[in-house]
This record gives C-alpha cells, sequence and structure tokens, in this order.
C-alpha cells in the first residue's frame, strides 16, 4: 500500500509540509510505503483547456505534472495540502486539481482511492478550500477521509499545536484502514456526478 501527500505550498518546509509529514508518519506506522510530493521548486502550469487528454488519454504540457501523474496513479491514498492565499487554496494546489481532468478515462483516473486534506490558514479562507476539495473528491469518486485544519501565521508553529498534531498523524492512520476497506464503486458509476443544460448537453 502506498499512501502519498502533495503539497501544494511553494514553501519546501513550511506548516503545510510539517502537517502532511505527520501524516505519513500516521499511515507509516500502520506499515504503509508513504511519499512526499511537493510544488516546492516545481514547473506545474495550469490547464490550457484543450481537452486534447480526452483523445489521447495524455496531457500534452510537458512539465512537472508528468511525475505526479504517475505518482497520483500508484498511490492507494492521496492526502492533498495547502495553505491558504487570498480565501482559497494556492494557485499550484488549483493548478493540479486542474490538470488531473486528464486522469479522467476509463483506464487512467482516480477513482476508488482514500482522499485526505490538510489546509493551513492564517484567518479566513479555509471553509472555501475545504469546500472545493471535498467537491473534487466526490467528483473524482474518490473515497474521503478526514479533513485536517489549522489556524497559524508563523512558519513552524504547527510544531507547537499537539492537538493539530494528533489529528494529522490520525488521518494517516485512518486513511491506511479506509484503503484496507477495499470499497470500490460500482463500474457502471465510476464517473463524477455532472450538471446538464439545454438539450442535456453538459
Amino acid at each position: 500500500m502506498k499512501i502519498l501527500a502533495v503539497s501544494g505550498s511553494p514553501r519546501k518546509k513550511g506548516n503545510t509540509v510539517i502537517l502532511l509529514e505527520r501524516v505519513l508518519e500516521g499511515a507509516k506506522s500502520e506499515g504503509a510505503e508513504t511519499e512526499l510530493f511537493s510544488v516546492a521548486g516545481k514547473d506545474i502550469g495550469g490547464c490550457d483547456g484543450c481537452w486534447s487528454c480526452m483523445k489521447a488519454g495524455n496531457c500534452h504540457i510537458k512539465d512537472d505534472m508528468t511525475e505526479l501523474y504517475d505518482k497520483l496513479l500508484q498511490a492507494d491514498g492521496i492526502v492533498l495540502g495547502t495553505p491558504i492565499y487570498f480565501w482559497g487554496m494556492t494557485s499550484q494546489m488549483k493548478a493540479i486539481i486542474d490538470r488531473s481532468i486528464a486522469l479522467t478515462g476509463p483506464e487512467k483516473n482516480l477513482a476508488n482511492r482514500v482522499c485526505g486534506v490538510v489546509v493551513v490558514a492564517g484567518s479566513l479562507g479555509l471553509v472555501d478550500a475545504l469546500k472545493d476539495f471535498a467537491f473534487y473528491i466526490y467528483q473524482k469518486r474518490m473515497l474521503p477521509a478526514n479533513m485536517v485544519a489549522g489556524y497559524t501565521r508563523e512558519p513552524g508553529e504547527t510544531l507547537k499545536m499537539e492537538g493539530l498534531l494528533k489529528e494529522a498523524h490520525d488521518l494517516g492512520r485512518q486513511m491506511v484502514a479506509l484503503v484496507n476497506s477495499g470499497f470500490k464503486y460500482p463500474v457502471e458509476f465510476m464517473r463524477g456526478p455532472g450538471a446538464y443544460g439545454v438539450q442535456g448537453r453538459m
């Protein structure tokens, strides 16, 4: 079993990474193989909406997202983490979410993976980010694990929050338990919900 943490923070060792590492420690304590992928120093551009991935099965943009695609597909559980910038997730994390449209086909998708969330905010915006992640998780037909959220302004301040650190550690343990539950969406319901308008067009 493999649990992958994805940090959407441009900082290599900020509060988001501290909490994600604690999640991975929890997963590792239950026997999981773990890995952290950080966007810090990476080149991940936004989706250009060309839809070529729907035809070719792969994104045409050649950057560090190519590496992340492989890691996401190899993982049994994924924990997404981001600080809050201007009342929402970072642009890097949003780019990852948008670019994962390429993982929608019958052979390449994120369905049935367990997904947890870690969010760190200075003040406002935390709830909106959690909402966005929740919609993403069920749109991708993943199994939701807990969401762990902390308020802090200073780098490294999460290390002083024993309750928060325990919640993050327990999230890792929970993700392993959920993977072991063997939950699977029925094949006919693998595609996430959609919205329809005139003449049934999406």
